[in-house]
C-alpha cells in the first residue's frame, strides 16, 4: 500500500502531507468525523538516522508546546535504525530515545497519539517510532521486527534451533505481525478493505478521557504475555501501600 492510498483512505476529510528527502512525513488532516489531525512519520522503506530522527522530534515537540490539543498520528514504513557510521558515531540511540520520549511528553500533555503500522519496521527504528505511540494499529504489509531470532540467537547465546522452537509457542520471542499482536503490542490489525479505514480511525479518536495502556491486558487476553498484566498490578498494589504507609 503506498502512502496515498493509505491517505485517501483514512482522511475522508481531507489532508495536506509532505515528504523530504529523509522520508519524514508530515501535514495536517482531517477524519471523516471532522477531528483534525497532526501527521508525522517515516515513509517509503527509508531507514531511521539521526537526521530523520530529529526532525520527527521537533515537530513532535512543536505540536506539542502548540498547544492546540490535536490528537498525532504516526505513520510507518520504515526498515531499522541506519546502519551507518555517521550515525553510531553520533549517538543514535540517543536520538531514538529522544523521539521516543517526545512522544511520550505528548501523552502527558493530553495529545493522543496512534501509530499506524503499513510497511516494515523493526529493531530501534520500531521501537522509537510505532511502539511509542498509545495506540498501534497494523494494516496489510506491516512487517513489524523488535528483533529477528538470528540476532536473539547472537545475543542470548541460545541455538537458533531452540529459539525457533521456543518461537512456535511464546509470541515474545518471535517477530511479525501476528506475535506482536498476541503480545498486546499492536492494538488493533485492520483488514485489507481500505473503505472501512477512515470509520476505524474515527472510533480510535472517539475514545474519551484518558487513554489507558491496555497492553499487557491484550497480551493476556489473548494468550501471548500470560505474566505481565498481573505482575504489573502487584507492583502497583506493592507500592500504592508503601506510599500510603
Amino acid at each position: 500500500m503506498t502512502l496515498d492510498e493509505l491517505a485517501e483512505a483514512l482522511f475522508t476529510g481531507g489532508h495536506a502531507l509532505e515528504q523530504d528527502d529523509l522520508g519524514v512525513v508530515a501535514g495536517n488532516a482531517t477524519s471523516g468525523n471532522g477531528v483534525e489531525l497532526r501527521v508525522v512519520g517515516i515513509v517509503g522503506g527509508r531507514p531511521l538516522g539521526v537526521d530523520a530522527a530529529i526532525r520527527l522530534s521537533r515537530i513532535v515537540l512543536e505540536h506539542v508546546a502548540g498547544g492546540n490539543g490535536a490528537p498525532l498520528l504516526m505513520l510507518v514504513d520504515t526498515q531499522s535504525q541506519k546502519m551507518a557510521r555517521r550515525d553510531e558515531l553520533l549517538g543514535l540511540n540517543e536520538y531514538l530515545a529522544h523521539l521516543s520520549k517526545s512522544l511520550a511528553l505528548a501523552s502527558l500533555e493530553g495529545v493522543r497519539t496512534i501509530g499506524l503500522l503499513y510497511g516494515g519496521a523493526a529493531a530501534g527504528a520500531f521501537i522509537a517510532t510505532a511502539l511509542s505511540t498509545e495506540r498501534l494499529v497494523a494494516v496489510p504489509g506491516a512487517e513489524p521486527s523488535v528483533m529477528d531470532l538470528p540476532s536473539i540467537a547472537r545475543v542470548t547465546k541460545l541455538p537458533l534451533e531452540r529459539l525457533k522452537e521456543m518461537a512456535g509457542t511464546t509470541p515474545i520471542f518471535a517477530p511479525g505481525l501476528d506475535h506482536l499482536a498476541a503480545t498486546g503490542a499492536v492494538a488493533e490489525c485492520w483488514d485489507a478493505d481500505r473503505s472501512g479505514y477512515a470509520a476505524r480511525l474515527d472510533a480510535l479518536l472517539s475514545e474519551g478521557g484518558e487513554v489507558a495502556d491496555r497492553r499487557d491486558e491484550l497480551g493476556a487476553e489473548r494468550k501471548g504475555r500470560l505474566r505481565a498484566a498481573e505482575i504489573a498490578r502487584r507492583v502497583r498494589g506493592e507500592a500504592s501501600g508503601r506510599a500510603r504507609s
